[in-house]
C-alpha cells in the first residue's frame, strides 16, 4: 500500500504523526489529513499504512464489518488467515486484496451480508 500525501477526500495535506493527535494517547503512528482529520494507522516500525485513509463514516463501517466478519470467522474455528482466504473467495477477490482496511462502504456492506448469509 503506497503511502498517502494528499487527502482523497479533501486534497488536503497528509503527514505521518503520532495518533495521540487523535486519540489523546499514542496507539503508533498514522497517517493524518491535516484538513479533514481522515486518517489511517501504520503497521508498527514501518510506515507502512494498515489501509486507505478514511474519515469517521468509512471508519465506522469498518469497525461494523470487522466485528461481524471476527466473530464469524471465530465462530466458524478459523484462524484469521482462513477467515480471509475464504472470504476472498466468496469475494472473488486475490487474497493479497481482501482487507477491511482497503475497502469502501459497499464492500464493507458485502462482507457483512456474506458473513450472515454464510451463517
Amino acid at each position: 500500500m503506497k503511502k498517502p500525501t494528499i487527502c482523497r477526500y479533501c486534497g488536503g495535506k497528509v503527514i505521518l504523526t503520532d495518533s495521540s493527535q487523535i486519540y489523546g494517547k499514542d496507539y503508533g503512528k498514522i497517517f493524518l489529513c491535516t484538513t479533514c482529520n481522515a486518517f489511517v494507522g501504520v503497521h508498527k516500525k514501518t510506515e507502512k499504512p494498515l489501509g486507505t485513509l478514511a474519515n469517521s463514516i468509512l471508519r465506522s463501517k469498518r469497525k461494523e464489518t470487522h466485528q461481524v466478519f471476527d466473530k464469524f470467522w471465530k465462530d466458524n474455528n478459523m484462524s484469521r488467515t482462513e477467515g480471509y482466504k475464504w472470504l476472498s473467495e466468496k469475494m472473488g477477490l486475490p487474497y493479497k486484496s481482501t482487507h477491511i482496511g482497503y475497502f469502501e462502504i459497499e464492500d464493507c456492506q458485502k462482507v457483512i451480508d456474506i458473513c450472515e448469509q454464510a451463517a
